[in-house]
C-alpha cells in the first residue's frame, strides 16, 4: 500500500473502455495476477454486474486451484467497490463498457485509468473519444494510459496504432497482447495472461503489465509498488 503521511492509502487501478471486447478485464486479471505474485494482496471489484466476467473466471481459478488465489467481487457502484478498498494492497476496477457515469466515477477514484484498444480505427477512435471525454471532466492527461490489445503480431501496425494514439496527446504501455487461442485456453482455466503453456506469450503480456505497475509507480507522489 502507498504512505500518505501516516495514513495507509490503496493503489486503485481503473480498467474501463467505451467498447466491449477489447480486452478490458482481462487486462484487470492480468494485473491482478501479477500484483499478487509480488506480494501487494489485490481483489478485482467487477463493476460490470451483467456481465460479470472477472467473476466467473475467479470462480474457475478456484476449481482448479490455480495459485495465487485472486479475491474478486462484484460491486453495483464505485462508491461500494471502494469502502472496500483500504483492507487490500491494490484494487483494480473493472468496469462496464461504454462510456459512462460509472466509467467517470471510476477514473476520478482511481491512481492510473488504462484503456484497452486494438489496432484499427474501429477500436482506436471510440477508445480516444473516451479518453477526450474524460480529460473534459477533469481527469488528468498523465493518468491515463493506453494498453494495446488483441493484436495481430505486426510491429508495423502496432506502430501505426501507436502512433495515431501518441499523436491524440496518450501514453500508450509498452507491449502490446496479441490475439491467441493460448491465451483464450488460459483464461478457461482460471489463468491469467502470464500462465500460459508458452513462455514467450507470458513474456509479452508481463511486459504490459510491467508497463502499467511503472507507469503507476511514477504518478505524482506515489512510491513504487
Amino acid at each position: 500500500m502507498k504512505e500518505k503521511g501516516l495514513k495507509i492509502v490503496t493503489y486503485i487501478i481503473g480498467m474501463v473502455s467505451q467498447k466491449g471486447g477489447v480486452g478490458k478485464s482481462t487486462l484487470a486479471r492480468l494485473m491482478a495476477r501479477e500484483f499478487e505474485k509480488g506480494g501487494l494482496s489485490t481483489k478485482i471489484s467487477d463493476l460490470d454486474t451483467q456481465q460479470q466476467t472477472c467473476t466467473y473466471w475467479a470462480g474457475r481459478r478456484a476449481e482448479g486451484k490455480v495459485q495465487p488465489e485472486i479475491q474478486v467481487q462484484g460491486f453495483a457502484s464505485v462508491e461500494s467497490a471502494l469502502s472496500d478498498a483500504s483492507r487490500f494492497d491494490a484494487m483494480i476496477m473493472d468496469g462496464k463498457p461504454n462510456a459512462s457515469a460509472q466509467t467517470l466515477d471510476i477514473a476520478k477514484a482511481a491512481d492510473l485509468v488504462v484503456i484497452p484498444t486494438g489496432q484499427t480505427v474501429d477500436d482506436l477512435h471510440p477508445a480516444v473519444v473516451l479518453a477526450h471525454a474524460l480529460l473534459k471532466k477533469g481527469i488528468p492527461n498523465q493518468k491515463i494510459a493506453f494498453a494495446l490489445c488483441k493484436t495481430t503480431g505486426s510491429e508495423k501496425e502496432n506502430d501505426a496504432a501507436r502512433s495515431y494514439l501518441n499523436e491524440a496527446g496518450y501514453t500508450v504501455l509498452d507491449g502490446s497482447v496479441p490475439v491467441s487461442t493460448a491465451y483464450g485456453s488460459a483464461s478457461d482455466q482460471g489463468k491469467a495472461l502470464t500462465e500460459t503453456s508458452y513462455l514467450s506469450l507470458n513474456k509479452k503480456a508481463s511486459q504490459v503489465a510491467q508497463a502499467v505497475i511503472d507507469m503507476l509507480s511514477n504518478q505524482p507522489t506515489r512510491r513504487a509498488a
